[in-house]
């Protein structure tokens, strides 16, 4: 019985780095997306609100000048140029990026969606050392629970140099406190605990799985960089496909 409660508690906190990598790809891969893909979608709204005026004022109708409502009321506030290209513009105008690509030179790789797998290594070795659930003691779980909160601040922000400072620390703190032997009630209820701590996690991993940020990462788990460079080459050619239509839209009044 113990072998089996020791092999759980291994297995729980294998799942829990494992959900706890995922959740920490999709808030950084959400962020970035927000970040260099926002202000594209706020124009795409834009130019649909645009043309859909345009097309209201020209018929009068009252079901285009609804559809025309509807589309202004989507509308976030609209990006300046700045804001819109904002890697590709510098200083002295456009970017070497932008000039990169307007010309098929190679572009920089892109800023890192997830930690380095360095950073990764780290993280899944100091939670595997110091996780809650090894703890035996009120004391010593607490201690534990408190250094794990700094463990997973440092794996978000990807600071390699500060999960090596966490993990000199912890080999120079108290030693674990040695396992002692439990009651068969105790192991039991251990297990539970155990069983029902993983449904909940399961239901975590779920929901990140299902979210449209995680079905975005689970179509290119290897390369998420790659996906959102696509995402941004589908984005600008509707941006251009849109000023066309609203072009002659004016061009029609």
């Amino acid at each position: 019985m113990e072998r089996a409660v020791r092999a759980a508690e291994q297995a729980l906190i294998e799942f829990e780095i494992a959900v706890e990598t995922f959740r920490v790809e999709v808030e950084n891969f959400s962020r970035l997306h927000h970040q260099k893909l926002g202000p594209m979608y706020s124009r795409l709204d834009e130019l649909d609100a645009l043309i859909a005026e345009a097309k209201a004022a020209r018929s009068g109708d009252p079901e285009d000048l609804r559809r025309a409502k509807e589309a202004r009321a989507l509308v976030m506030p609209m990006p300046g140029v700045d804001e819109l290209f904002h890697d590709w513009l510098d200083s002295d105008g456009i970017s070497d990026d932008a000039a990169a690509m307007l010309t098929d030179r190679p572009v920089r790789p892109p800023e890192r969606v997830r930690p380095s797998e360095e950073v990764r290594r780290l993280y899944r070795e100091l939670v595997r050392q110091a996780h809650p659930d090894l703890a035996q003691e009120d004391t010593e779980r607490e201690r534990r629970d408190a250094f794990i909160v700094r463990v997973n601040a440092a794996y978000g922000r990807g600071d390699e140099g500060l999960l090596r400072e966490l993990a000199e620390e912890w080999a120079a703190g108290p030693a674990p406190v040695a396992a002692r032997l439990s009651e068969s009630e105790e192991l039991y209820e251990r297990l539970e605990w155990l069983a029902r701590r993983k449904e909940l996690l399961a239901l975590v991993a779920r929901e990140l799985e299902d979210s449209a940020i995680g079905s975005m990462l689970r179509m290119a788990p290897e390369d998420p960089d790659r996906l959102l460079e696509e995402i941004a080459e589908q984005l600008l050619a509707q941006v251009s496909e849109r000023e066309a239509e609203l072009a002659v839209a004016l061009a029609a009044e």
